[in-house]
């Protein structure tokens, strides 16, 4: 469009993807999101001090803040966005509410009045349990909290208001009735300041963990044209009455059932991380009308002009590794390797690093396919061309998702994702596959080429024995070889085998082990995923690996005496609160310290039952990984 673009970026982000691209860089002096991102005299500096028109705020930090877009506006600043007044009116999920109960938009039963702790307890013995407490601003699922029972009520309010204050700047809290079972459906809506308005579709992002999307898709599988109407019509009178102006999203909830019930939710008065799908749909680019909206020109097509071609998936891929309880990790990326045919949008490159200070989001992989069926096709094809090193990475559980039956089925619910989270996890790669995914790549037996690494066929390992590292997803193993008569003695995942190499053909080749009735056959998918390997065993189970470096060593803190157990930061992130004192007597499981890192609250609890000796790192304080954060003894 012939923009130029400037970033503001904190320290944690100045050697970023995104500085690199932009046209001009200004740094925000400061680590926290509170120092940078949402220091509004901060960032409206910056905008004077580089001749900017106009801010657009991205996907959260101040990008609902009503007060923010005031000061653009008293600066002379186009705030990319809606005025302030509407931020005011849909912004705040209780002023949101009001608003659809006014307009006949039925909302979930709920409460919006004061948010003391008291109060806010009434309120869930009149709605009954269980009740879900949300931030009253901002969204992303920041500030959230799903109370079962009223025991965990008050540890919720301290952990959520600190969080949306964190995050937002605003800790107001509302709760609603906790709806089971039910789809969170999203229509897009874009308006100009001449009073036109479209919508732009729905989109379903049902699975989700801790209230996280992970997986968005448009249209929603369960909407028909029927319901389709219902929550089209009923955004577009929400942003009729509020007045709407650029771009945003009405969320609903879908219950099941023959006749859906559905409800009103809240309003994103921005744009959000799932835009592309809607991108991929319509053919229209949301940032573009973003821009000619706040320019002051009128919206380019009418509805009677949208048109929806096909279906769209987004996977949203993360800085996390699942089995071990979505532990998040910034670190350097050292492989990063993109070869599938689908959109990526990414925030990082080989050679980034990614900070532990922000949201764990690394990329978003977009597939658009004839049908829904085909879209899926596609995205598992491309989630297994990317491979990623150095950080975790989520696309093995993201996989599993998207080929489990209830997915395709449409079936995945807001709960589905964590009532199904230990089925998916537990499917691990056996470790007879391992050793006979080492052995058919150090054969040289292998049809059409060898996987790239340290293989060169048999002469490679001479006469002794050699290790290398093989990569299945998040896990990562050593494999021992050793040239034997008739193959290898391999020793991988804790167990030896005695394998045997046969080649079948042009297809791959037979792993098969003395002893063992468990055959296997090998090959190479140089089609879809370039160097990868392909195990299939006569159970039909299928494991996929590529040669790989060691995971980094993990980090030593030294402590000052013998007997002092030192309790460390497992991620980057900053301390948000410490709930021990020194001196104080703590039981095993006990929580010691709460780490705010990569969106979530981290609790640290003690290994041991002992005496507290020393807190290192109090309230505020940022640290990294393996940082000391309290001693005990």
């Amino acid at each position: 469009m012939g923009i130029r673009a400037v970033v503001v970026a904190s320290l944690a982000d100045r050697r970023s993807l995104a500085v690199r691209m932009a046209d001009g860089a200004v740094i925000l002096d400061g680590y926290s999101a509170a120092d940078t991102y949402l220091d509004v005299e901060a960032v409206i500096a910056a905008a004077k001090a580089e001749g900017c028109e106009a801010i657009h705020p991205g996907y959260g930090f101040l990008s609902e803040r009503a007060d923010f877009a005031e000061r653009c506006a008293a600066e002379g600043i186009v705030f990319v966005g809606p005025p302030p007044g509407v931020l005011r009116a849909l912004g705040d999920k209780s002023a949101a509410r009001r608003l659809a109960v006014a307009n006949g938009v039925p909302v979930a039963p709920g409460w919006d009045g004061a948010d003391d702790a008291e109060s806010l307890s009434r309120a869930a013995s009149a709605i009954g349990y269980p009740v879900m407490l949300k931030a009253r601003g901002g969204g992303g699922g920041r500030g959230m909290r799903q109370i079962l029972a009223e025991g965990d009520l008050a540890e919720a309010i301290e952990s959520a208001r600190r969080e949306a204050l964190a995050a937002f700047g605003d800790g107001g809290l509302l709760l609603e009735k906790l709806v089971r079972n039910a789809h969170h459906v999203e229509v897009q809506v874009v308006a100009d300041r001449q009073g036109n308005m479209v919508h732009l579709g729905e989109r379903d992002c049902s699975v989700q963990r801790r209230h996280q999307k992970l997986i968005e898709e448009s249209p929603s599988p369960v909407v028909d044209e029927c319901l389709r109407a219902d929550l089209t019509g009923a955004a577009l009178r929400l942003a009729g009455a509020a007045g709407y102006e650029n771009a945003g999203t009405f969320e609903f909830l879908v219950a099941g059932g023959p006749s859906p019930d559905w409800y009103f939710l809240e309003v994103n008065p921005r744009l959000q991380v799932e835009h592309p799908v809607t991108e991929a749909v319509t053919g229209l680019d949301l940032v573009e009308l973003q821009l000619r909206v706040a320019a002051g020109e009128r919206l380019p097509v009418r509805q009677e002009d949208v048109r929806f071609t096909g279906h769209a998936i987004e996977v949203r891929v993360n800085a996390e590794n699942p089995w071990e309880g979505f532990r998040g990790s910034g670190g350097r990326i050292v492989a990063w390797k993109a070869e599938g045919r689908s959109r990526i949008d990414a925030g990082y490159e080989q050679g980034d690093s990614v900070p532990g200070s922000y949201d764990s989001l690394l990329a978003k992989v977009i597939a658009h396919g004839s049908d829904r069926l085909d879209a899926i096709a596609r995205l598992v094809a491309d989630v297994r061309a990317l491979e990623i090193e150095g950080v975790p990475a989520n696309l093995a559980l993201a996989e599993r998702i998207l080929e489990h039956a209830d997915f395709r089925d449409g079936a995945a619910t807001v709960d589905w994702l964590d009532r199904e989270l230990s089925g998916l996890l537990g499917e691990r790669v056996p470790g007879w596959h391992w050793a006979a995914a080492a052995a058919a790549m150090a054969s040289g037996k292998l049809p059409g080429g060898r996987a790239t690494g340290p293989w060169d066929g048999p002469g490679w390992l001479g006469a002794g024995a050699a290790v290398c590292w093989l990569r299945s997803g998040p896990e990562c193993e050593p494999v021992a070889l050793k040239p034997v008569a008739n193959g290898f003695d391999v020793t991988a995942a804790g167990e030896m085998h005695r394998v045997v190499v046969e080649r079948i053909g042009d297809s791959g080749v037979r792993c098969s082990a003395p002893g063992l009735d468990a055959a296997v056959v090998v090959s190479l998918d140089h089609e879809r995923v370039p160097r990868a390997l392909v195990i299939r065993d006569e159970q039909g189970r299928e494991s996929r690996f590529a040669v790989g470096g060691p995971p980094a060593p993990p980090k030593r803190t030294r402590v000052k005496a013998a007997g002092v157990v030192a309790v460390t930061a497992p991620l980057a992130g900053t301390v948000a609160t410490v709930r021990v004192g020194e001196g104080e007597t703590v039981e095993e499981g006990q929580v010691l310290v709460v780490l705010d890192a990569m969106k979530m609250e981290h609790r640290i609890v003690a290994p041991q039952s002992g005496v507290v000796r020393a807190i290192v790192a109090g309230a505020g304080n940022v640290v990294r990984e393996g940082d000391l954060l309290v001693e005990m003894g």
